[in-house]
C-alpha cells in the first residue's frame, strides 16, 4: 500500500522553511545578471538565512560578504519615520505638529499648504506635489537651498488628496526631527537607533562613509545598452537630503533592524519606542490609488496603502510592510510579514534590480506555507519586467521615429549660447565647444545635437542616462529668450 508522504513533506517545509534557498538565490542572480547581492532573513527573534553573493564590482575580485556595506536609498525612510516615532513618545515634537513650528523659514506656494502641514503629512507624502527631483542628485545644492526653493513647486493636486511619493519632503521631516532634537539628523540616528541596536557597520550617508575610510563598499552598476557597466555614479549623490535615503549599511546590521522592528521596537526586552506610536508607522495613513510596484499584477494585490516610512499591502491573506530602496546604480529592499515575525532584507548593486521583488516573496512563501499553484517569482518576474522594459523601448522609439528631418535651427549655433536661470530650477549654462553645443545644469553635463527646428537632443555624459530634449524658443527680436526640456517641467530664462 502507497504511504501519504504529504504531511511528512509539510512538516519538513514548516521546520526547514528556507530549504534549496542558496541555489535558488545563486541561479537567480545569474539570470537577472546581478554583480552582487547580499540577503538576510529573520524569524522569530533569529537569524535564519545571511549570505552574501557576486562581486562588489564587475572586473574586480573583491567578493560580496555580509558586512559588505550597501546604500540603504529610500528604506532609510523607514528610519527617519522611526526617529519621528520617538521623539513624540518623549515629547520634542508630535506627529501632528505644523511644520511650521520647526521650519518657519520654509514655505510652500499655497499659503494654505504652508500653514496647515504637519510632520505626519511629511511622512505620507500627500504634501500636493510629487518629488522635486530637480532639485537634488545632480543639482549640486545643499539642503537649506532645496528647502527654500519649495515655494516655488507649483502644486499639483490638492493637499492631502493623494499619495505622491516625496524625498524632499521626506528629507524636510528628518530635519524637522533634528531640529526638534536640537541636533543633526546624523547624530539623531547614531544616538536613538544605530547606537542602542548595536548597528556599528553602518553609516548614516556617505559622508560618514568617507570619513571612516571603509572601503568595502559596492560600486554600483546599470544595463547600458544590454551590457552591464560600472556607472559614474557619486556616493554621495543623496546626502543633501540624507533622511530620505543615505544611509550605507550590511546584512549583519539590518538583521539588527529587522529584530527590532519584529520585536515591535524592543532591544533584549527594552521598548525603545512606545507600542502607540510604533503601531502608527504600520497603520493606514494614506491610500495608494495606483498599485506603487508592479508586482501587484502578479501578486494579486487587494489594498495598498503608505504608513509611516512603510508600504502597506496584503500578500495572500497576510498582512505585509515592506519599501524599496532606489538610486542610480543601487537598489535595496526591506519587507515585512508582522504577525509571523518574519522579515528580509535584500541589497544589489545593480540599479531596480526586480530581483529584489522575487526574492522578497519567495522568502513570504515559504514563511507562509506552500502557493498553490506554485510561483517561480524569479522566472515570472524577469518575463514581467522584460515586457515593461521592451515596452518602454518601443515607446521611445516610436515618439524619436516621429523627429522631423531636414529642418534647420533659426539662428547660428552661437546665439543659443549663454546662461538661463529660474528661481526653482538654478542655473543652466550653454556654451560651444568644437562647433558643438554643450549643456550643464548642476553637475550634469551634456552634449547638443540638432533634433528639428530649434530642438536639440541632450546626450548626457552620465551613460546610465537617457536622452533629453531642449526647445529654444525665439522671442519677437530675434534672441533666443528661454530654453526648457521637452516632456519635463524646468523652464528658463536667458539671464540678459
Amino acid at each position: 500500500m502507497a504511504m501519504n508522504l504529504l504531511p511528512l513533506l509539510l512538516v519538513l517545509a514548516q521546520q526547514q522553511p528556507l530549504a534549496g534557498l542558496d541555489p535558488y538565490i545563486a541561479q537567480a542572480i545569474k539570470d537577472w545578471r546581478v554583480p552582487g547581492l547580499a540577503i538576510v532573513v529573520v524569524k522569530d527573534d533569529s537569524v535564519v538565512f545571511i549570505k552574501g553573493y557576486g562581486v562588489r564590482e564587475l572586473g574586480k575580485p573583491d567578493p560580496v560578504t555580509v558586512h559588505t556595506r550597501f546604500g540603504n536609498m529610500s528604506t532609510t525612510k523607514a528610519f527617519t519615520a522611526m526617529l519621528v516615532a520617538m521623539l513624540a513618545d518623549s515629547g520634542p515634537l508630535s506627529l501632528d505638529d505644523p511644520v511650521q513650528k520647526y521650519e518657519p523659514a520654509v514655505l510652500f506656494a499655497d499659503p494654505y499648504v504652508t500653514r496647515e502641514i504637519t510632520v505626519r503629512d511629511l511622512l505620507t507624502h500627500r504634501v500636493g506635489f510629487g518629488d522635486p527631483d530637480y532639485l537634488w542628485g545632480s543639482s549640486g545644492l545643499d539642503f537649506a537651498t532645496i528647502a527654500h526653493r519649495l515655494r516655488f513647486v507649483p502644486t499639483q493636486t490638492s493637499f492631502r488628496s493623494r499619495f505622491q511619493y516625496n524625498n524632499v519632503t521626506y528629507a524636510l521631516a528628518g530635519d524637522v526631527a533634528a531640529r526638534a532634537a536640537g541636533t543633526t539628523w546624523q547624530s539623531l540616528l547614531h544616538s536613538r537607533i544605530l547606537g542602542p541596536l548595536g548597528m556599528s557597520e553602518t553609516v548614516a550617508d556617505a559622508g560618514e562613509l568617507k570619513a571612516a575610510g571603509i572601503t568595502d563598499v559596492t560600486s554600483p552598476h546599470g544595463i547600458v545598452r544590454d551590457t552591464v557597466r560600472v556607472l559614474p555614479a557619486a556616493l554621495d549623490g543623496i546626502d543633501d537630503i540624507a533622511p530620505a535615503g543615505a544611509i550605507f549599511s550590511t546584512a549583519t546590521d539590518m538583521a539588527k533592524w529587522l529584530r527590532f522592528l519584529l520585536d515591535s521596537g524592543r532591544v533584549a526586552g527594552r521598548r525603545l519606542v512606545s507600542a502607540q506610536n510604533f503601531a502608527q508607522l504600520f497603520r493606514p495613513q494614506q491610500v495608494v490609488q495606483r498599485p506603487f510596484y508592479p508586482t501587484a499584477t502578479l501578486t494579486n494585490l487587494h489594498f495598498q496603502a503608505y504608513g509611516l516610512g512603510w508600504i502597506l499591502q496584503d500578500y495572500r491573506g497576510e498582512f505585509t510592510a515592506i519599501h524599496t530602496g532606489s538610486i542610480e546604480g543601487r537598489s535595496a529592499i526591506v519587507g515585512l510579514i508582522p504577525s509571523r515575525r518574519a522579515g528580509v532584507a535584500i541589497f544589489t548593486n545593480l540599479d531596480h534590480s526586480e530581483l529584489r521583488h522575487a526574492l522578497m516573496y519567495t522568502v513570504f512563501d515559504r514563511f507562509i506555507g506552500p502557493n498553490t499553484p506554485a510561483h517561480d517569482w524569479s522566472a515570472e518576474m524577469r518575463v514581467m519586467y522584460k515586457r515593461l522594459a521592451d515596452s518602454t523601448r518601443a515607446a521611445r522609439q516610436a515618439q524619436e521615429s516621429k523627429r522631423i528631418t531636414g529642418t534647420h535651427p533659426t539662428l547660428p549655433l552661437d546665439r543659443y549660447t549663454g546662461t538661463y536661470a529660474d528661481s526653482l530650477f538654478g542655473t543652466a549654462t550653454v556654451g560651444l565647444t568644437d562647433g558643438k553645443l554643450t549643456l550643464q545644469a548642476g553637475t550634469a553635463k551634456g552634449q547638443l545635437e540638432h533634433w528639428q527646428y530649434d530642438v536639440f537632443r541632450v546626450t548626457w555624459q552620465d551613460p546610465f542616462w537617457d536622452p533629453s530634449y531642449l526647445a529654444f524658443v525665439i522671442d519677437p527680436d530675434g534672441t533666443v529668450g528661454q530654453v526648457r526640456v521637452v516632456d519635463g517641467e524646468q523652464v528658463y530664462r536667458r539671464v540678459k
